[in-house]
């Protein structure tokens, strides 16, 4: 787990200012924010790197999914998201959840986090509370923590790098002290470098899940040195976002073990 200590050297200071790469979002639709909310522009569809493993992620912007018509197309596992903050939960989370395990893809929950609003020990317990949690049963993703730009305010949520980075590590290990595993962390590595100063102490316990809409992959966060699953577009065959496992499908089982 990480320590206040570590954290505050990791956090030092934040990077130059860069334009918010979206607009912000109205607070009171019923379906909130969703991962990749802030990415800059639209990802074309493209073909799969060798031996990555086709995915997805949806909110209650998709509503009900045809998941057995995803999974034709190619998708074989899915996050959801259930929760943003400590007030909202997806309205089409059970459709979305159950129904993508129904089909035989690997699932898992994000949360969409507001770092202003509560402590990140508040948004990890609201997120295992409704639908977030992990089990060893070999077809749940670990929980992913959606970090990226405000969609409702200041870019970093009026925190400094060092206060975001307390917040991130108290979500984090919150987390894990419910669930034996560490979350995923989804973010775009502009927003990540800038708002936590680009702190690298968290890659050696979070996985990455890097959002970049391209056919490159490009630079990573600070601290990973490689990802597990990329986020390469907003449309594409699948309903979503579109996602690639780095690596082949016993990989992605081995992951989630």
């Amino acid at each position: 787990m990480l320590t206040a200590a570590a954290l505050t050297s990791g956090a030092a200071q934040a990077a130059p200012g860069v334009p918010r790469a979206a607009p912000l979002l109205d607070p009171r639709d019923p379906d909130g924010a969703w991962a990749g909310y802030s990415v800059e522009g639209t990802g074309s569809p493209r073909s799969l790197p060798a031996g990555g493993v086709a995915g997805m992620d949806v909110s209650g912007h998709q509503g009900d999914v045809d998941w057995a018509k995803a999974w034709a197309d190619g998708a074989r596992f899915a996050y959801v998201k259930a929760t943003e903050g400590t007030g909202f939960r997806n309205s089409s989370f059970a459709q979305q959840y159950a129904g993508s395990h129904q089909v035989g893809m690997i699932r898992g929950a994000y949360h969409f986090a507001l770092p202003d609003r509560s402590s990140g020990a508040e948004q990890a317990n609201f997120f295992v509370d409704n639908g977030g949690g992990w089990s060893r049963d070999g077809r749940t993703l670990p929980g992913a923590l959606d970090i990226e730009y405000n969609p409702y305010g200041e870019a970093c949520y009026g925190l400094d790098p060092v206060a975001m980075s307390r917040w991130i590590a108290d979500f984090s290990n919150t987390y894990h002290a419910r669930t034996g595993r560490f979350p995923v962390i989804y973010t775009t590595t502009n927003w990540w470098n800038r708002c936590t100063g680009a702190n690298p102490d968290f890659a050696p316990n979070n996985p990455l899940w890097i959002a970049r809409y391209g056919p490159q992959l490009g630079q990573l966060p600070a601290g990973w040195g490689f990802h597990t699953i990329w986020q390469h577009s907003d449309r594409g065959p699948l309903p979503g976002g579109q996602d690639v496992f780095n690596g082949d499908l016993q990989q992605l089982r081995r992951f989630i073990s």
